[in-house]
């Protein structure tokens, strides 16, 4: 059963750095080496030295170990550190630990992080290759004999399933979503896609990859680090940059969950672990859509965008092709993981707390209120970041 109660973490901590390095398809440099790059980038972003942090969160999947990282920092005694897995479902969960620790007074300045080669190295997009056997990979068995072997490939069945029951084609749903993302990235400089947008034709005649998506419903492949840093309201306050609130932070994983397999839930059509999300954010931040100024939905797929938007209330099941068409709400303005690049999550954090500070690149003019989320189809987080007063 999940929470049913407002939790008291809400308003206690805030982002007060952002740091990241560029985004590319060839880094370069070794993955410790991006890592260490996007903290350094996100402390001098946020007043503070190597020497100030004692607290350190990553991904189970990163290969630069908080240990390993502190040590490349120059930092010193550290006093938390810890992972969260399920990928991208872990990217606002890395700041939810952050600022439990933040709260519980176990760590004054904790920096989460994630770096990867994730295109000139492991390519996450070619799906399960030499893994080794884990109690959660049985499920796959049920799936990859029969073709399911790439994440496309599993998120088509969801996005299949989708369009069936709203009676919609792929070109309707899940086309300005694509657009909409690739918009924001032409505007973009850090953007992978800055300078190339896409009209609704271009995406309806790029190829196949796992029908029913598309090229240009699939995100890129990236490579890069990106950082953020977290301490209390209190201490943020005297930072040179003003912080992002954490209002709400949340996990949440599904009835029946699966790691983007869970093809025998009792509905298809929608997101249950983002559900379980958005009823803790919106109990806890007091908050609810029509209070939201800015968008960060996890956009790895197109189609778990619209699903994100209808489990958090925006609109009603089947509603979201048009929600988005409409632009009814100001979303993925860094271009997201379909333009700007793929941080498993983390580049998008970044983008929100760039809005309540007026600094994004798409400003979206008075934004307060932020909702960010993490990977869709497996345990997952989310976040409401607000301005500070």
């Amino acid at each position: 059963m999940s929470v049913r109660a407002r939790d008291s973490l809400g308003g206690r901590a805030a982002v007060v750095g952002i740091g990241a390095t560029e985004f590319s398809k060839d880094s370069g440099r070794s993955e410790l080496r991006l890592a260490a790059e996007a903290v350094r980038a996100a402390l001098d972003d946020a007043g503070l030295t190597a020497a100030d942090v004692d607290g350190l969160v990553t991904f189970t999947m990163d290969t630069s170990p908080e240990i390993t990282v502190a040590q490349a920092c120059g930092m010193g005694e550290l006093s938390f550190f810890s992972r969260v897995h399920y990928g991208g479902g872990a990217a606002c969960a890395t700041v939810q630990q952050a600022a439990l620790a933040v709260a519980a007074g176990v760590a004054e300045v904790v920096v989460c992080y994630r770096a990867f080669n994730e295109r000139s190295g492991r390519r996450f997009g070619s799906g399960v290759t030499r893994r080794e056997p884990t109690a959660e990979g049985v499920a796959l068995g049920w799936s990859l004999p029969y073709g399911l072997l790439t994440p496309a490939s599993w998120v088509a069945m969801a996005a299949q399933r989708y369009l069936y029951t709203y009676g919609m084609s792929p070109e309707e749903a899940f086309g300005p979503v694509a657009v909409t993302a690739r918009r924001h990235a032409a505007t973009n400089p850090a953007a992978y896609f800055h300078g190339r947008p896409i009209t609704l034709a271009e995406h309806a005649a790029s190829r196949w990859i796992a029908e029913p998506l598309r090229l240009l419903d699939c995100c890129q492949e990236t490579d890069g680090g990106q950082a953020l840093v977290v301490t209390s309201v209190e201490r943020a306050r005297d930072l040179p940059n003003p912080p992002a609130v954490i209002a709400a932070a949340a996990q949440g994983a599904g009835r029946a969950q699966e790691q983007m397999t869970g093809f025998y839930r009792d509905d298809l059509t929608g997101l249950p672990e983002m559900g379980v999300v958005a009823r803790q954010l919106w109990r806890t931040s007091g908050l609810a859509p029509a209070d939201i100024d800015v968008g960060i939905l996890y956009d790895h797929f197109s189609p778990f965008v619209l699903m994100q938007l209808e489990e958090f209330g925006f609109c009603a099941p089947g509603e979201a092709a048009a929600f988005v068409a409409a632009d009814r709400l100001p979303l993925n303005t860094h271009g997201g993981q379909l333009g700007e690049a793929y941080l498993h999550g983390m580049n998008g954090i970044a983008e929100a707390v760039r809005q309540l500070r007026g600094t994004s690149v798409n400003r979206v003019t008075g934004a307060a209120r932020a909702l960010v989320t993490a990977g869709t189809g497996v345990p997952t987080s989310g976040l409401v970041l607000t301005a500070d007063g």
